[in-house]
């Protein structure tokens, strides 16, 4: 019996896969557990029409993190901080304190996790922290540190 899969059953097939497995196996586990419905046109074109509309909103998504990525490369996070003798900072500005930043100032919001600082900024002056805004495209947003 042809099944199309409605969730990943282990050792078997993922989401959205149409199989060949056992009459007794479909109906018995598959079907009973809400795992599976059987392969007719009707749910074969839905899953087709499901596919596609998946595929359209991950081009939009795309194309949304391009966007964001031009008009982050423009823009300039100002934040203050303490500092000592040669610019040194009391403390350290972090990837939440720029995220922050980024929503007051601009009006982005950006979450701290798609910000790759490796290690806190420590320095007075300009600094490029590269952001993860998709896993094909990434940007990097310019951030200025000045004496409070």
């Amino acid at each position: 019996m042809k099944v199309i899969f409605l969730k990943d059953v282990k050792g078997k097939a993922k989401k959205g896969e149409v199989k060949n497995v056992p009459d007794g196996y479909a109906r018995n586990f598959l079907f009973k557990n809400k795992l599976a419905e059987e392969a007719t046109s009707g749910n074969l074109k839905a899953l087709d029409a499901k596919k596609k509309k998946q595929d359209q909103l991950e081009i939009e998504e795309k194309e949304n993190a391009i966007q964001l990525k031009d008009k982050l490369a423009d823009l300039t996070v100002e934040l203050e901080a303490k500092s000592g003798e040669n610019g040194r900072l009391f403390g350290s500005i972090t990837s939440k304190q720029i995220s922050e930043g980024l929503n007051k100032q601009h009006g982005y919001k950006i979450d701290k996790r798609k910000l790759e600082l490796d290690e806190p900024i420590r320095a007075l002056g300009y600094t490029n922290v590269p952001v993860k805004l998709h896993p094909e495209v990434s940007g990097s947003v310019k951030v200025h540190v000045k004496e409070k």
